[in-house]
């Protein structure tokens, strides 16, 4: 599919602040006062930051506030709940943190439940559609969630939780890979169970259309194999390798910076990748393989 600036943006800055909220909200760091602040101020700018950049790919962003009317059937109005509900908490809860020093602890914990949830149903837009066989998987919340746990022990500056955390989200990315590179052809779907023409192999006559249109631009995407082969080692080198690496060495807030951009310059080949080589199955209908 076509990777969409303001998508790859959102997942990306999203996870981490609703990750480093997790941490927050269980009192790690257990800081008061203006270092409270800090850390507040960078959840929320990363996890509202992110859902404002998602509104861009609305075709009519003035809609948005639409996504809350759907709560029981979408994915996408539980996450819009979920979110306000994250944000809402964790600002009572921060108040309590930076100009009280005062132990809402209770609120923490539920601001850190309701973070890791906002997280589980982002993960789920992507898994419950059946049409991209490759995001059509337990895999991908276990991914979401992994990568949004280690991102926000890295900026919560739990170096020992970080460590694992990274490792564990790096074996999932890998594995989420190799599952889906084979996943549109064990789906059995193909323009014969398409069309319903089961007898022989049908193929196109001649193009659907003449030039491009909405369903090309957004759903049909090739990424060529070498190319993907590359941006996934940029991508496990630098969103999970170095990162580690760094924080094993004897720490500094110079070298615990560097890990954070190593990372954050990782995911974001990770997740062009999550789109670009996501295959949707209308894509068979232009002739894709």
């Amino acid at each position: 599919m076509h990777p969409a600036p303001s998508l790859i943006a959102f997942t990306t800055l999203s996870g981490l602040g609703f990750g480093l909220l997790v941490f927050l909200g269980l009192g790690m760091p257990g800081s008061t006062g203006w270092v409270a602040f800090a850390f507040f101020a960078i959840s929320f700018a990363l996890a509202g930051g992110g859902l404002l950049s998602s509104a861009f790919h609305l075709g009519h962003p003035e809609r948005a506030l639409k996504a809350f009317t759907q709560w029981r059937t979408s994915w996408l109005s539980r996450e819009a709940w979920t979110s306000t509900a994250t944000l809402t908490v964790m600002g009572l809860y921060a108040i309590g943190r930076i100009f009280f020093a005062a132990d809402w602890q209770p609120l923490g914990w539920l601001g850190a439940a309701l973070a890791g949830i906002t997280v589980y149903c982002t993960a789920m837009i992507y898994a419950s559609l059946r049409a991209v066989p490759r995001w059509h998987a337990s895999l991908t919340p276990v991914h979401f969630l992994t990568l949004s746990a280690a991102g926000g022990a890295l900026l919560a500056g739990q170096t020992r939780l970080a460590i694992p955390l990274l490792a564990l989200a790096g074996a999932v990315q890998l594995a989420l890979w190799l599952r889906g590179d084979t996943a549109l052809a064990r789906s059995g779907t193909t323009l014969s169970t398409a069309t319903g023409l089961t007898t022989g192999s049908p193929r196109s006559f001649e193009s659907p259309h003449t030039g491009p249109n909405y369903l090309l631009r957004e759903m049909v995407h090739v990424v060529g194999r070498k190319h993907a082969m590359r941006l996934r080692a940029i991508a496990l080198i630098l969103g999970y390798a170095l990162p580690v690496m760094l924080l094993l060495m004897p720490f500094t807030h110079w070298l615990g910076l560097l890990a954070v951009l190593c990372h954050v310059t990782g995911i974001l080949a990770g997740r062009w990748l999550f789109y670009a080589e996501a295959e949707h199955v209308v894509g068979l209908y232009y002739g894709q393989r």
